[in-house]
């Protein structure tokens, strides 16, 4: 599986997702990740505990973002 690439609404490339496989591989060479990964898991919240944290702007943004996302991959699967 490539890498993903996760963009601003500008456009710009603002993370990257890959395959948890490769993830692996590279925390087992780079053991400092691990520790990392732990600290960050920590700090997971329950959707619920977001409701209502969003402004309508953003909700919409995401929404756009979404609509977006989803027409360009069912582009990709017609190819």
């Amino acid at each position: 599986m490539p890498l993903q690439y996760i963009t601003d609404a500008s456009g710009l490339n603002t993370a990257v997702l890959i395959p948890i496989s490769e993830w692996e591989l590279i925390t087992r060479k780079y053991e400092d990740l691990k520790s990392m990964e732990s600290k960050q898991s920590n700090n997971k919240k329950k959707l619920s505990q977001l409701a209502g944290k969003l402004s309508n702007t953003t909700a919409d943004e995401m929404l756009n973002y979404i609509s977006k996302s989803r027409g360009e991959w069912e582009e990709r699967s017609k190819k």
